[in-house]
C-alpha cells in the first residue's frame, strides 16, 4: 500500500512538473532537517532533551549494573542457599528486570518521553516554517513548494529551487526585529529587502557570494595582523620582565665580607644606577610603544573607512542595477500592453 502511494505522489509531481515547463508554473522545496539544524532556539531546547537523555541512560545502566550484581551474588551463593531463597532471589531479579524493561519503554520506546518531547519541541518550529513557507509563496509566487525530508521521494532536485535559507531568513528576522527599534528597525529593513532582491536574481547572488568571500578574507586577514602585534607586545613584555627580574637578582646578591665598607658603598651605587636605568627603560619603552599604538590605530581606522566605502559602494551599484532591472521590466510591459491594445 505505501510503496502505491509513494508512485502515486511521484507520479503527481511529474505531471506538476510538465504542467510547470508547459505553463510557466514556479515550483520550490525546502529540507527540514536542514532548517532546524540552523534555528537556535530549537538547537538549545535539542541540547537540553540531549542532556535529560543522556541522564536517563545512566540510570539504565545503573539498573543493568545493579541486576548484574544480583545474578552473579546468586550465583556464588547459590550452594549455600535454600530452594526457598534462591526462589525469593529469582522472583526478585526477574522483577527488577520487568522494571528496567518498562523504564526503558517509558523513556525510549515508540510513544516514550524521548519521542514525545521531541514531537513537542519541533512542532512549535515546523508551524513557524509552514507560516514563513506561505509568506514567501504568496510574496514570491511559488505555485508549489515540498517538503525535501518527507515521504515524497525527490529523485533530483536543484539547488536553485531551494529556498531553505529563505525561510531560514525570515524565522531569524522575526526574532531580530523584536530586539530592535526606530532607525535600527529601518536599516534591518532596508537589508531585508536587499537580501530579497538578491534572492529573486541569480547574478546578484553569484555577485554577492564573492563580496561575502573578499569580506571574509579581509576581515581574516585584519584579525592575524591584529594577533601578531599581540603576540610581538607580549613577547616584548616578557623580555622586560625577564631583564627586571635578572637585574633584581643581582642586586640583591651578597657582597663578600673581605670586600668591607668598600664593598657595601659600591652596591649602594650600583642599586641607585639601576634604579635610574630602570626609569630611562621604561621612558624609552612608552616612548617606543606610543608610536606604534597610533600606527596600529591609524591603519584599523584606515581599513574601516575602506570597509565602509566599500559597502556603500557595494549598497549603491545593486540598488542600480535593481532600478535597470524594474525599468526593463517596466518597458516590457508596457509594450505588452501596447501589442495586446493594437490587437
Amino acid at each position: 500500500m505505501r510503496k502505491h502511494f509513494l508512485l502515486l505522489v511521484f507520479m503527481l509531481a511529474v505531471s506538476l512538473t510538465a504542467t510547470a515547463q508547459s505553463r510557466g508554473t514556479k515550483i520550490g522545496y525546502i529540507d527540514m532537517e536542514y532548517i532546524l539544524q540552523n534555528v537556535p532556539d530549537y538547537i538549545e531546547a535539542k541540547n537540553q532533551l540531549e542532556q535529560k537523555a543522556q541522564k536517563w541512560k545512566q540510570e539504565v545502566e545503573i539498573k543493568q549494573i545493579d541486576i548484574a550484581k544480583l545474578k552473579e551474588s546468586l550465583k556464588t551463593e547459590r550452594v549455600l542457599l535454600t530452594r526457598e531463597l534462591i526462589e525469593e532471589r529469582e522472583e526478585e531479579i526477574a522483577f527488577q528486570e520487568n522494571a528496567l524493561l518498562e523504564y526503558q519503554q517509558k523513556r525510549f520506546g515508540p510513544t516514550g518521553d524521548l519521542m514525545t518531547q521531541k514531537a513537542v519541541l519541533a512542532q512549535p518550529v515546523q508551524d513557524q516554517v509552514f507560516t514563513a513557507v506561505q509568506d514567501i509563496a504568496e510574496a514570491k509566487k511559488y505555485d508549489f513548494v515540498f517538503n525535501k525530508t518527507s515521504d515524497l521521494t525527490m529523485l533530483f532536485s536543484a539547488k536553485r529551487y531551494d529556498i531553505s535559507d529563505q525561510v531560514i531568513r525570515v524565522l531569524n528576522r522575526a526574532s531580530r526585529r523584536n530586539q530592535l527599534k526606530g532607525k535600527e528597525l529601518k536599516e534591518q529593513e532596508k537589508k531585508e529587502a536587499l537580501e530579497d532582491m538578491v534572492d529573486d536574481n541569480p547574478a546578484l547572488q553569484e555577485r554577492q557570494a564573492k563580496i561575502d568571500a573578499k569580506k571574509a578574507a579581509r576581515e581574516k586577514l585584519v584579525a592575524d595582523r591584529k594577533a601578531a602585534q599581540e603576540e610581538k607586545k607580549r613577547l616584548a613584555e616578557e623580555k622586560r620582565n625577564a631583564a627586571k627580574q635578572g637585574k633584581t637578582a643581582t642586586s640583591t646578591t651578597p657582597p663578600n665580607k673581605e670586600e668591607g665598607k668598600a664593598s657595601t658603598t659600591s652596591t649602594t651605587e650600583k642599586a641607585n644606577s639601576e634604579v635610574q636605568d630602570d626609569q630611562n627603560d621604561t621612558d624609552s619603552t612608552a616612548a617606543t610603544e606610543d608610536p606604534k599604538k597610533k600606527s596600529a590605530e591609524a591603519r584599523a581606522q584606515i581599513l574601516a573607512d575602506r570597509k565602509k566605502a566599500q559597502e556603500e559602494k557595494k549598497a549603491k551599484a545593486l540598488a542600480d542595477r535593481q532600478a535597470k532591472i524594474e525599468a526593463a521590466k517596466k518597458a516590457r510591459e508596457d509594450k505588452a500592453k501596447e501589442k495586446e491594445n493594437k490587437n
